[in-house]
């Protein structure tokens, strides 16, 4: 238990991070919550430490700890690999740990993975000495509870959450004062194909439905004409800026929502500053830990948990690679296949997965098998919806001649020919 009087040790970075020995496993804080002065005031150590294992899921902004050239000092053990990480782990000077998003705290928590050093960004402490987690949650929150040491930056700009990433300031052992504004994921331009996409995808979403979605141009052309819609529900890992409409309009209100009715469920938060600011002390929002909002057995009470995500390629038998390029880690398991089966078990339910029928170079992401060294994020018999600009399918309950006929049908034109030439080969005549 945190001792409520024991004086805050308000420092500079560079003396919060002497904690940091050569050997120990450093976490560093989520999304865009990372703590860059901190982190830089580590890299500044960097002659002198030794071996020291940084982890972490996704973080916007630099990873220098990445380079090759302080490959001796530090070493990234990534839980889900973003984009600044990606070239470290496919050269192989940073390593991946393939697991879902509701079991990485407990690699804290059960000491598989126990952290020496947590680096953190906290909002400035509330009259009662409690901070906040701000706009990520997510992982971080077991990765404090086992923290050997806690040293974060205290930043006014952050959102103050409500939910699991309330914290003491008495167990945080150094505090470094930063005001600056947190990183921000400017929105993009919605392509024809992906509000194709998007249309598809709303037609099956049925008022009262607990939705699930992430960021991006096909899961906010899917809010974009949910606007006549009725009850909607949020259960979901993340939330972007395409929500905040809905909630104005009254079409989001969980007022059937079986799991904290009423509130918005999140474990992290990313977009432009309007977005943060609509989650700042904002009591309709409730932050919790990963193993919370990604937990199967507490998604499926929701009613008709609607669940999209996305796949980079999917196989004539339906399964779906999401985390890969052939052998090239792409990004991570996540939390896809914490939702796919949390929809598939909830009453009315619909797991979606959603790509475009072919990638910029005209390939199409619809194959007769996956490429060598692919991962399977999501199995077969995991699948259900697929949509693309096409249309959709549903692959639950068939065969695999007939799934592959219906993945044919939602292919480019350009390339259903020698799909379907190549399915008849496999499959038989289809």
């Amino acid at each position: 238990m945190a001792d409520h009087f024991r004086k805050p040790r308000y420092t500079t970075a560079e003396d919060a991070v002497t904690c940091i020995r050569s050997g120990d496993r450093v976490f560093i804080h989520s999304v865009s919550m990372a703590p860059h002065m901190l982190i830089d005031a580590m890299m500044h150590r960097s002659d002198e430490l030794r071996d020291v294992e940084i982890v972490h899921i996704h973080t916007e902004g630099p990873a220098p700890y990445t380079n090759p050239e302080y490959a001796t000092s530090f070493r990234h053990n990534a839980c889900f690999v973003g984009s600044n990480a990606r070239r470290a782990v496919q050269n192989g000077d940073a390593d991946y740990i393939p697991i879902f998003l509701s079991e990485i705290p407990y690699l804290f928590r059960r000491k598989i993975l126990p952290i020496d050093v947590a680096m953190i960004t906290v909002t400035p402490p509330d009259r009662h000495g409690y901070c906040s987690l701000g706009s990520s949650v997510d992982v971080t929150v077991g990765a404090i509870e086992t923290a050997k040491f806690v040293i974060a930056e205290v930043n006014p700009q952050a959102p103050r959450s409500i939910g699991d990433g309330i914290i003491h300031i008495s167990e945080i052992d150094a505090l470094v004062e930063v005001d600056k504004p947190i990183t921000t994921v400017p929105l993009r331009d919605i392509s024809p194909e992906e509000h194709k996409i998007g249309k598809y995808i709303a037609e099956l979403v049925e008022d009262g439905a607990t939705l699930q979605m992430g960021i991006g141009g096909v899961p906010d052309a899917v809010l974009a004409q949910l606007t006549n819609h009725r009850k909607l529900g949020i259960h979901t890992e993340m939330f972007s800026d395409g929500l905040i409409d809905l909630v104005k309009r009254g079409v989001v209100t969980g007022e059937e929502k079986k799991v904290l009715p009423h509130k918005i469920a999140a474990c992290f938060v990313m977009g432009t500053q309007e977005v943060y600011d609509f989650l700042d002390d904002n009591p309709i929002v409730t932050m919790k830990d990963a193993a919370f909002t990604n937990d199967t057995t507490l998604i499926r009470k929701n009613p008709k948990v609607t669940a999209i995500n996305s796949a980079v390629e999917i196989d004539l038998t339906g399964q779906i690679c999401a985390d890969t390029i052939g052998p090239r880690q792409f990004s991570g398991v996540g939390g896809q296949m914490d939702f796919m089966r949390g929809a598939s078990l909830s009453e009315g339910g619909k797991p979606i997965i959603a790509l475009q029928s072919t990638t910029k170079k005209g390939q199409s992401k619809i194959v007769p098998f996956l490429k060598e060294g692919a991962g399977v994020t999501t199995t077969r018999a995991h699948v259900h919806y697929i949509v693309t600009e096409y249309g959709v399918v549903n692959l639950y309950g068939k065969n695999l001649r007939q799934r592959a006929k219906a993945l044919i049908s939602i292919a480019h034109p350009d390339h259903r020919e020698e799909l379907s030439k190549l399915a008849s080969e496999r499959f038989g005549s289809l």
